[in-house]
């Protein structure tokens, strides 16, 4: 796993990136988030091919637990990835909802995700 610094005014963000899957669980999900925290970040960029496919059945309940934790500490998450593939409507709304929110979004690029962030 590599984590690549992006500042934006007084936000620190990290984008992390991996050759594998490093999110497996919710668990992965909170270590992810106190690595990053203590590393003095504010914001986290993830990859959609980082997180296991079953984050993106919502029947599994993890994407629920990951991104509630996210929210409860206060650290800002962004997924990039094309999530034109997933044809559940319920997943759909899930990232309509998530993206209205601003504090955990859904994006193609990693432009938009610092863009997101700088807004």
């Amino acid at each position: 796993m590599d984590i690549k610094s992006h500042h934006i005014g007084n936000i620190n963000i990290a984008e992390v990136t991996s050759e594998q899957v490093i999110i497996q669980s919710a668990e992965d999900g909170l270590d992810l988030m106190g690595n990053i925290y203590y590393q003095g970040f504010d914001k986290v960029i993830v990859y959609e091919k980082n997180i296991t496919p079953d984050f993106f059945d919502l029947k599994t309940k993890i994407a629920g637990e990951i991104l509630q934790k996210f929210s409860n500490y206060r650290i800002g998450l962004t997924i990039v990835g094309d999530f034109s593939k997933y044809e559940s409507k319920s997943m759909k709304d899930f990232i309509f909802e998530s993206n209205k929110t601003r504090h955990v979004n859904f994006v193609a690029t990693l432009e938009e995700a610092l863009k997101n962030f700088s807004e």
